[in-house]
């Protein structure tokens, strides 16, 4: 895997809560790397070097796990409850040779001239699964819709996708499209005429008459 992002990892040896807070408060983030009918390994990798390689939007990485060099892919990702923070990241072993199932962003990309005209974008599907070899997970699949007008959409069907991806949505599944815009109706003044409700009281009890 030509550029590959190489992590540096250390062994963890305890487990549970308390030993991640420590882990993160030591400027690194516990992980774990497990698949290939081998024995899982909990380790850490850098805070500083994993978040690099998130900007770069790295799918497949090569970790050093005791020494010896494992391609992996970055299976899932836990934040805080605020999103701002990386609490744990799981890695899967993966071969050059095999075709893996992950998922992936859709980005889109342009505008789209039917918003020009009164038109809202709709985007129904923000990630896709695909099939792909495991070296070459796109970090997304980049859509066009610098075309798209009021009432026409993309499909799974119509993605450009990279050489050897193979969407699994199904093919008719809208990815974006532009809506008309819902216009709602100006509220009337009640027509005239109309009867006033009725209002119903207790009928008076007629007097007993003297005998």
């Amino acid at each position: 895997m030509a550029d590959a992002i190489t992590l540096k990892t250390e062994a963890r040896q305890g487990k549970g809560g308390r030993d991640s807070t420590r882990v993160r408060n030591s400027g690194r983030i516990p992980a774990i790397v497990y698949g290939h009918k081998v024995a899982p390994d909990a380790i850490s990798v850098a805070k500083d070097e994993l978040l690099l390689a998130l900007r770069q939007h790295a799918r497949t990485l090569q970790l050093v796990v005791g020494g010896k060099n494992e391609t992996v892919l970055i299976q899932s990702i836990q934040h805080n409850h605020l999103g701002s923070e990386v609490l744990h990241i799981d890695f899967r072993r993966v071969s050059a040779d095999e075709r893996i199932r992950t998922t992936v962003d859709i980005e889109l990309r342009g505008h789209a001239p039917g918003t020009n005209s009164g038109g809202v974008l709709d985007q129904p599907l923000h990630k896709i699964h695909i099939e792909c070899p495991a070296l070459a997970v796109p970090a997304s699949i980049r859509v066009k819709i610098d075309a798209l007008q009021i009432d026409q959409a993309i499909h799974v069907k119509e993605l450009e996708l990279p050489a050897g991806v193979k969407a699994l949505e199904d093919p008719d599944l809208v990815v974006v499209q532009v809506k008309p815009a819902v216009v709602l109706p100006e509220p009337t003044a009640g027509a005239e005429g109309v009867a006033e409700p009725e209002i119903i009281t207790k009928k008076k009890e007629k007097p007993a008459e003297e005998e």
